[in-house]
């Protein structure tokens, strides 16, 4: 590897870990819980996730899944930028399972309306 590839590749894997950053601190504020709380639920030290969130350290992998856990999301969740508010999404998907066809019909176009006006 080339240093430019190797100086790209850095690049690239800071924008992860500063992704990774700020998506725990967007959903634990999501979820309401201080960095305290959430270490210490996390059965970690009380600046464990400042350390995580201030970029001194980054979870390993058992602990990001132990995060995503704790702040309801799946891997997969988490990664979504798109997803600002998982838990809410399964919240709602969930009473939407309750309904009829016409009635989740006329949520989906409110929606599309709804999605429209954002544009």
């Amino acid at each position: 590897m080339d240093e430019r590839h190797i100086e790209e590749n850095d690049i690239v894997v800071q924008e992860f870990c500063d992704f990774i950053r700020n998506r725990i601190t967007e959903l634990r504020m999501k979820k309401n819980v201080s960095e305290n709380r959430m270490s210490l639920e996390l059965g970690n030290g009380r600046s464990y996730i400042n350390s995580i969130v201030s970029g001194r350290a980054l979870p390993g992998m058992e602990q990001f899944l132990q995060i995503c856990t704790y702040l309801d999301v799946t891997p997969e969740e988490f990664f979504n930028p798109n997803l600002h508010d998982p838990s809410l999404i399964k919240e709602t998907s969930g009473m939407m399972g309750e309904l009829d066809r016409e009635e989740l019909l006329g949520i989906q176009e409110i929606i599309r309306l709804l999605l429209k006006h954002k544009d």
